[in-house]
């Protein structure tokens, strides 16, 4: 099966799942993670760049951790830890769980070594399938459902992860080398679509997985508004540059205006002068900017001061996915194998909600009205990183299929930019 088969077959789920449905799209799942690490070396497994990211190696083991921890040890009776010494190596963020490896030295972790690591998948693959012998519990079947989404999340972590490390190697591999062209046909400008204000519902209800942070569903009050109907083109991102938009300190939140100064950010990231254009470092290779494609790895404050330069505002997470229900939940995500942002197709209804890029909202990144997040250790999942993020709706290229929804919250903080990071223009109507 190829890359695009098992992303594509990873995702498909029914709500709710019966049993031999859910084991048959969780191997998927972890036969996606595999196959996804397979272009690269064990050297490659092992490294991070930087701080924020962590090593391919660390991603298969900790997914794989996740359901030694929270499904099998609690719902295998009889189940033999593979290693206890990994609990301490592949947690992530679990307090209640325990202590853990430091973030920014996973890259040190040479050891368990990469064969170990997919010993550790294999024997935790094995006692899943021996759990689905039985009658599953409904809170283990639940815990599954998580675990499936949760690898999904560090599949695009993965990839992400990798671009960050490859961008950062002299010779600029590529994850995948495809002989991709740029388009030399233009992109129509920017056309807005209004939206009636008024009180609205916002926020997951009803059958099919969802994370806590996205409800409880509740009503919002949204003034009248317009969208864009595309995200912004890196065509008109270098016209930003070219305008001093990186040297006009009225167009920038002081902190964003501190931090670009202090870091030298005078483009996106991976953004390269390349033949009196620009290039940028992808996962298909250092290639040049396609003008038309949606500008991406942008952070908060870069979106932000863009926008204030156009004239325009970032849309409110509510604004976004009011807008997104005229739409369908699908678009260049993984499983169209392009692994880079698309053109928007010249026509003036919404399009690429969903895929190509994470879109930058104005929103905070807080608890909806009533929210509870769940109980015990996977209580830590969302809840406690509601301090300083923003919201970003819509997923990215290489977010597997299937993982998107219109009330889906991604968040990050305002000075990040190595994910597919782009955003869509709004204002008041």
């Amino acid at each position: 099966m190829s890359l695009t088969e098992l992303a594509v077959a990873a995702t498909k789920q029914d709500a709710p799942t019966p049993p031999d449905r859910l084991s048959e799209r969780l191997m998927r799942t972890r036969a996606l993670s595999q196959d996804l690490a397979r272009p690269l070396s064990d050297e490659d497994q092992v490294v991070q760049a930087m701080d924020d990211a962590s090593p391919t190696k660390w991603h298969l083991a900790h997914t794989t951790w996740f359901f030694e921890a929270f499904v099998l040890s609690q719902h295998l009776p009889g189940y033999p830890r593979f290693d206890e010494r990994f609990e301490y190596c592949f947690n992530s963020y679990y307090e209640s769980v325990g202590p853990r490896h430091p973030r920014p030295f996973r890259g040190l972790l040479t050891r368990p070594s990469g064969d170990e690591v997919r010993a550790y998948r294999a024997h935790v693959d094995e006692a899943l399938v021996k759990l689905f012998a039985h009658d599953v519990p409904k809170e283990a079947l639940s815990l599954i459902e998580l675990g499936i989404n949760h690898e999904q999340q560090h599949q695009e972590l993965l990839l992400t992860d990798i671009l960050s490390l490859f961008a950062s190697q002299p010779l600029k591999p590529a994850y995948r080398d495809d002989d991709v062209g740029v388009p030399a046909d233009e992109v129509a400008p920017p056309a807005f679509t209004a939206f009636e204000g008024g009180l609205f519902e916002v926020g997951h209800e009803g059958a099919g997985f969802s994370y806590d942070n996205e409800g409880p569903r509740h009503e919002q009050l949204i003034r009248s508004f317009k969208l864009a109907n595309r995200c912004v083109t890196n065509a008109e991102w270098i016209t930003f540059i070219k305008d001093g938009g990186y040297e006009t300190a009225a167009l920038w939140l002081a902190d964003g205006w501190t931090l670009i100064n202090a870091e030298g950010w005078r483009a996106p990231l991976y953004f390269e002068p390349n033949d009196g254009s620009y290039g940028q470092m992808s996962l298909l290779g250092f290639r040049p900017v396609d003008p038309g494609a949606p500008v991406t790895h942008v952070s908060y404050f870069e979106a932000d001061a863009f926008a204030r330069w156009a004239g325009y505002r970032l849309p409110s997470e509510f604004e976004w996915e009011h807008a997104s229900a005229s739409v369908a939940e699908r678009g260049q995500t993984l499983g169209s194998g392009h692994l880079r942002p698309q053109r928007a197709p010249n026509e003036t209804g919404l399009s690429q909600m969903f895929g190509d890029v994470w879109e930058w909202t104005a929103s905070a990144y807080l608890p909806y009205p009533g929210y509870e997040p769940a109980r015990g250790a996977v209580g830590e999942y969302n809840g406690k990183f509601m301090c300083n993020q923003f919201v970003l709706k819509g997923g990215s290229c290489v977010t597997p299929e299937g993982h998107v929804r219109r009330t889906y919250r991604d968040f990050f903080y305002p000075h990040q930019r190595w994910q597919f990071t782009g955003l869509r223009l709004a204002a008041d109507a």
